[in-house]
């Protein structure tokens, strides 16, 4: 956390001596409708890892739909080849291929339709949109520094004692705390009091799409993790939990090992992010079979 803070002070005082200016991207971004689908997939698919959410939202909503909780936009080069995709929104993800593109996105979220919450991008990508965003004289909430770590074939198969199943209706209370716990952990904001009816609606909704894992004893919850996105490259997990009276013993990384083999199967990648902080839970994806491939930075507005 020293370290976290250190960087946020150093990036005020670069902010302080930033040269203020009206940003005016050579082309504008503009917002992507249903029949561009087939050309923004392509464009997503060259970095399957890094836009598998944008990538997942498409495939499940469309690319005009509410479920997004934001807009998606794109730009275009002079060639006329998109270099650029962003979901504006929420969670606004950024996958900027070329400076005017990176510019012209944060333009178009100076006014968005659906407050920010977060801005997530690969490396530094996401500051750099702030920066824009903001003009230079705004400071995040919260930054989170994450790794990103990934699995695939070879695997180590390892062996559970716990069988792990897809969660049901029934289990929904139980696993909307564990997550909502989970995000208080990672940004300071507990969603069930900041918009409870639309968490829970989030999560019965994945529940009901088959893309939340669970083991239950005795009635309760002891390990949960849930696919946020999933094209037919990557898998993304979020949302790992181990009730506090399991961890240390090695069932967390067991069960996540165990989740992953199955997983693979259907997909060739499975990826997650964790804050640089957590480095207990570090140590259980490694036992789990994941490596360490990259770094990204998450802002909270």
């Amino acid at each position: 956390m020293l370290n976290t803070a250190m960087k946020m002070q150093r990036r005020t005082a670069q902010n302080a001596i930033e040269p203020l200016f009206a940003l005016s991207p050579a082309a504008p971004a503009f917002r992507l409708k249903q029949s561009d689908e087939a050309e923004v997939l392509r464009f997503l698919a060259i970095e399957p890892v890094q836009t598998v959410v944008m990538s997942s939202y498409i495939a499940d909503n469309g690319i005009e739909s509410d479920l997004n909780r934001g807009a998606f936009y794109g730009h275009r080069a002079s060639d006329g080849s998109l270099d650029g995709v962003a979901l504006i929104g929420h969670s606004t993800l950024v996958e900027a291929r070329s400076e005017e593109a990176m510019t012209a996105f944060a333009v178009a979220a100076q006014n968005p339709e659906v407050p920010i919450h977060l801005i997530m991008s690969n490396g530094d990508d996401a500051q750099k949109f702030f920066d824009r965003m903001t003009n230079w004289v705004g400071t995040p909430r919260l930054q989170c520094v994450e790794d990103r770590f990934e699995a695939a074939f070879p695997f180590a198969v390892q062996s559970s004692e716990y069988a792990i199943r897809n969660a049901d209706m029934s289990q929904l209370e139980a696993v909307a705390k564990a997550q909502a716990e989970l995000a208080f952990i990672e940004c300071g904001v507990d969603p069930t009091i900041r918009d409870r009816e639309g968490f829970l609606k989030r999560v019965a909704r994945r529940i009901e799409q088959g893309r939340i894992f669970s083991v239950f004893e005795g009635g309760k919850l002891i390990f949960k993790a849930d696919i946020i996105a999933e094209t037919n490259e990557t898998i993304y997990l979020e949302g790992i939990y181990v009730d506090p009276k399991y961890r240390g013993k090695g069932i967390g990384s067991r069960c996540l090992a165990a989740l992953t083999a199955h997983l693979l199967s259907r997909v060739p990648n499975i990826c997650l992010l964790s804050n640089v902080d957590f480095t207990n839970a570090h140590r259980s994806y490694h036992k789990a079979g994941f490596r360490r491939t990259g770094q990204c930075v998450t802002l909270f507005v």
